[in-house]
């Protein structure tokens, strides 16, 4: 049985990865969203996620429940191996993904499409200061890694501007998916 393509979402902190991820499941209904494992307070951002402790998280690792892991910005995120399942059912899958792990990715599931979200600095931090979650030098720490480049050697990326309207930004997506994955 064939899998669905994996489109990974990437950017930088307060780019709009998750409103973007939210936008494009309401349009385009063949896509789902792989549900991350994150190390985040409860409460703390917007993102629909699986909560666990740290020590939760290594044991997770330990018996192999991820796709992929990583650290950043003092937590852990995971992918979990069960979005097979999902690649099996759906024509692709949305997964918010550090870039520090995209080739890692490419490697892992092979069919992987980047989005790579990008937006003007004054945006990135009216919306980094307004979502709350970080200190003042945690934000300038975050704005700082923004213009941080993607990883050479990535077979399928497209860059879209996500300064202005949301729908614009999912418009730009789909017109330019192939028509298959979205």
């Amino acid at each position: 049985m064939r899998l669905g393509k994996v489109i990974a979402i990437v950017g930088p902190s307060g780019v709009g990865k998750d409103s973007v991820i939210e936008a494009l499941l309401a349009a385009a209904p063949n896509l789902q969203r792989v549900r991350r494992v994150i190390t985040r307070p409860d409460g703390a951002g917007a993102e629909d996620f699986e909560r666990v402790s740290v020590e939760e998280f290594r044991r997770m690792e330990d018996r192999g429940a991820f796709a992929l892991s990583w650290a950043a910005h003092g937590l852990r995120y995971g992918v979990p191996v069960g979005m097979t399942r999902q690649r099996r059912m759906a024509k692709a899958v949305l997964v918010n993904l550090s870039r520090s792990v995209l080739l890692q990715a490419q490697r892992e599931f092979g069919d992987l499409l980047v989005i790579s979200l990008t937006a003007d600095a004054d945006v990135l931090a009216e919306r980094l200061l307004s979502r709350g979650r970080e200190t003042a030098g945690e934000q300038a720490r975050r704005l700082g890694r923004a213009k941080a480049p993607l990883p050479q050697g990535l077979n399928q990326v497209i860059e879209v501007d996500n300064s202005g309207p949301l729908d614009r930004t999912v418009a730009t997506i789909l017109s330019r998916v192939q028509p298959e994955s979205a």
